[in-house]
C-alpha cells in the first residue's frame, strides 16, 4: 500500500520533511561523533569577515564526509581541484540549470545513512537558516514531490582541509557550493544557479507560490518608482541567452540604465533589492558577494535593466531583469518559471563555466 504524504498547512513541509527537520536535530550529534575521531570542531562559529574558511560550518563537515568516504565512493564522487569533464570542462566550475554532477543520488543506498546526514548538514550549512522551509518547498515542487536527497548528488574536489577543495551540490534548479575560500576572487565559491516551478513550468502572473518571486517583486517596484525616461532606457526588447553571464568588464556596454542615474531614493530601493538577492545563502557567503560588489565600486558601477520579451500575461509587471557590473551578474529570468543565474567575483577575468 502506496504511504500517503501529508502536508503541513501552515509551512508547507511534507511530514516526512519535518521528521527530517527533527531528525537532523537529533542525528547531528552523528556528524559530531565523527568530527571527534578526527580532532575537527563540528560547525565552528562563523568569522566576522567576509568569506567562509575551512573551519566554517559547511567546510568542516565537508571535510568529515571525505574522511568518511570508503575508496569506491571516492572514486565516483571526488576529483582532482582541476578535473576536465569532457563535456563539462572544469567539473567545479561548471553550472546549469538542471544537472546531476555526479550519478549517486544523496538518498540512495551509495550513501550510508550517517553520510547522508553529513551531506544534510553541510546543505543546511549553506543556506540561510530561515530559507531551510522554502528550499524544501521549492526542491519538492521541481521533483514530483519528492524529498530533499532523492534528486541531488554531490562531488569534491582536492582535499578537504587542504588550501584547494570544493564541494558541490547539484539538481534540478540548484547548484551550490562550499570551498572555505580557495578561490579567492569569487563569490558563493563560483558561479551558482537557483529557480524554481511552483505552479508547473509555465507559471501564471505573479508567480503564486514561488519562493523567489518576491526578489522579482522588489525589483519591478523599483522600476515603478522610475520616471518615464528613465522607464523607457531601463526597459530592453529582448532578453539575452539565459546562461549568458560571463563577466564584460568596465568597458561592457551593460544593458538598461546605469545606476548612476538613478536618484537617491531609487537607489536605496535598489540596494533592498541586492540584499534580498543574498539573503537565502549564509551569512558568509552574503558578506563575501558584497565585499566582491564594493571592490568593483558598488552598485554605481553596475546597470539596471528588465525586458519586455517573456512579459507572463502581458501586465507589464516585468517577470525578467538583470543587475549586470564589471564582474557581478544577476540574471532573474522568469518566463516560464524562475530561473536565476547567479555570477560574482573581484576580477572580471574569471572565466564562466555555464550551460543553459
Amino acid at each position: 500500500m502506496e504511504k500517503k504524504t501529508r502536508v503541513c498547512p501552515d509551512c508547507e513541509v511534507t511530514q516526512e520533511h519535518e521528521l527530517g527537520r527533527r531528525e537532523f536535530l537529533k542525528t547531528v550529534g552523528a556528524t559530531a561523533a565523527v568530527a571527534a575521531t578526527t580532532s575537527l570542531p563540528l560547525f565552528a562559529t562563523a568569522r566576522a569577515h567576509a568569506a567562509a574558511t575551512p573551519k566554517s560550518a559547511a567546510e568542516t563537515a565537508v571535510k568529515v564526509l571525505f574522511d568518511s568516504l570508503n575508496e569506491a565512493q571516492k572514486k565516483q564522487i571526488c576529483f582532482d581541484w582541476d578535473y576536465k569533464n569532457p563535456k563539462r570542462g572544469l567539473l567545479r566550475t561548471h553550472v546549469s540549470n538542471n544537472w546531476q554532477i555526479t550519478k549517486p543520488q544523496i538518498l540512495s543506498d551509495f550513501y550510508t545513512k550517517e553520510q547522508q546526514t553529513i551531506i544534510h548538514d553541510i546543505f543546511r550549512a549553506i543556506i540561510n537558516p530561515e530559507w531551510y522551509v522554502r528550499f524544501l518547498k521549492q526542491l519538492r515542487d521541481d521533483t514530483g514531490g519528492k524529498q530533499w536527497g532523492v534528486s541531488q548528488s554531490v562531488a569534491i574536489f582536492g582535499a578537504p582541509g587542504s588550501e584547494k577543495f570544493e564541494f558541490v551540490l547539484t539538481g534540478r534548479h540548484m547548484t551550490i557550493r562550499a570551498d572555505g575560500h580557495s578561490e579567492n576572487h569569487v563569490a558563493f565559491g563560483g558561479p551558482i544557479f537557483y529557480g524554481h516551478a511552483a505552479s508547473g513550468f509555465n507559471e501564471k502572473p505573479g508567480h503564486p507560490g514561488n519562493v523567489f518571486w518576491e526578489q522579482g517583486r522588489k525589483a519591478n517596484f523599483v522600476y515603478q518608482l522610475l520616471d518615464g525616461k528613465q522607464q523607457a532606457q531601463a526597459l530592453v526588447a529582448t532578453r539575452p541567452d539565459e546562461a549568458a553571464v560571463a563577466f564584460r568588464g568596465d568597458k561592457g556596454g551593460f544593458p538598461g540604465i546605469p545606476v548612476t542615474e538613478l536618484t537617491h531614493d531609487q537607489k536605496a530601493e535598489l540596494q533592498k533589492v541586492l540584499l534580498a538577492l543574498v539573503e537565502p545563502y549564509r551569512k558568509e557567503d552574503q558578506e563575501e558577494a558584497l565585499a566582491c560588489l564594493k571592490r568593483q565600486g558598488g552598485l554605481d558601477h553596475c546597470s539596471l535593466a528588465f525586458y519586455k520579451d517573456g512579459d507572463i500575461g502581458d501586465d507589464k509587471e516585468w517577470d525578467n531583469w538583470r543587475i549586470e557590473g564589471p564582474a557581478f551578474v544577476w540574471y532573474f529570468r522568469g518566463e516560464p518559471h524562475v530561473h536565476v543565474w547567479v555570477n560574482v567575483a573581484d576580477d572580471p577575468n574569471i572565466a564562466l563555466n555555464a550551460q543553459g
